[in-house]
């Protein structure tokens, strides 16, 4: 089974071309959408979960037409929105099993085995009886994971999910995704590049609606091999570098700005050569540099 989005569009009133013709092939495994906040990555996947219609374009889950049978899609999808609610003082075991008969399991021992199944799985099965206003961040990304799951979906869509996690969080976030992705389409919008590159095989870069690249991280980055140049600055002369060079990128070292510049050859002025990154690849599509 495979996700094709075909010549996907939305404006929304004032001009703003949240989607630009947007064609991608998403296969079973992790896919990562990457691009700027505002970039029409939650536009696409409210889209794709049939939360909003595009203006144009086609959508096909293996031989389901996504924007004309919605209930059929639905039935496969699992969504993780960048917030969503839940009522905090019910336990995360009574919450899930609430859902679950939402979902259609109304067999009530199917439920209890199902609900369970996806504690152990989520990791939160020895705070299944917490209420949910306790949950850390990261738990309550698992348990909007947990709930995504229900029904055994074959395309899971999260939006944003490592935003406002600790490190430690963040990589068991990261685990429970990879697992996932196994046998499932999971497609995880964000605008961390780190995310990608750890989780992802294949990727999207998405900006101003356009969708600037679309294939593996690994190629995306050899495609700038060689051609990406670092240096330390003091912080008066950012205008000056940004005047004469290509500067893509900088970040502050002990205080002072560290940029990367994008050239053919060494542009000499000691720039040292640097091995590129999905970062670099990333703020080289949004640039317009190619």
């Amino acid at each position: 089974m495979e996700l094709r989005i075909e010549g996907l569009s939305k404006v929304y009133p004032g001009g703003v071309h949240a989607l630009d013709n947007v064609t991608l092939t998403i296969r079973p495994g992790m896919y990562g959408l990457l691009g700027p906040n505002g970039a029409g990555k939650s536009t696409l996947m409210r889209t794709i979960a049939t939360l909003q219609e595009p203006d144009t374009g086609q959508i096909h889950l293996g031989n389901i037409d996504v924007l004309r049978q919605k209930q059929e899609l639905r039935k496969t999808l699992g969504y993780l929105p960048q917030e969503f609610g839940v009522y905090p003082r019910t336990s995360a075991q009574d919450m899930l099993s609430h859902l679950a008969l939402l979902k259609g399991i109304v067999d009530a021992k199917q439920r209890k085995t199902t609900v369970e199944a996806l504690l152990h799985r989520t990791n939160l099965w020895e705070h299944r009886k917490k209420a949910l206003t306790g949950f850390s961040g990261g738990m309550r990304q698992r348990f909007g994971i947990a709930q995504a799951l229900l029904g055994n979906p074959q395309l899971l869509i999260v939006d944003e999910p490592t935003a406002g996690l600790d490190p430690g969080e963040r990589n068991r976030f990261y685990s429970l995704l990879s697992d996932i992705g196994e046998n499932v389409i999971v497609i995880l919008s964000t605008h961390i590049v780190e995310d990608v590159m750890e989780l992802c095989t294949n990727m999207a870069i998405i900006h101003q609606g356009k969708v600037l690249f679309s294939g593996a991280p690994g190629d995306a980055v050899k495609s700038l091999d060689g051609r990406i140049w670092q240096k330390t600055i003091a912080k008066a002369e950012m205008k000056d570098y940004e005047q004469r060079y290509r500067v893509i990128s900088n970040k502050l070292i002990a205080g002072k700005p560290l940029i990367h510049v994008h050239a053919e050859q060494n542009p000499g002025d000691g720039f040292q050569p640097v091995d590129p990154d999905l970062e670099d690849v990333f703020f080289t599509r949004i640039t317009g540099i190619q």
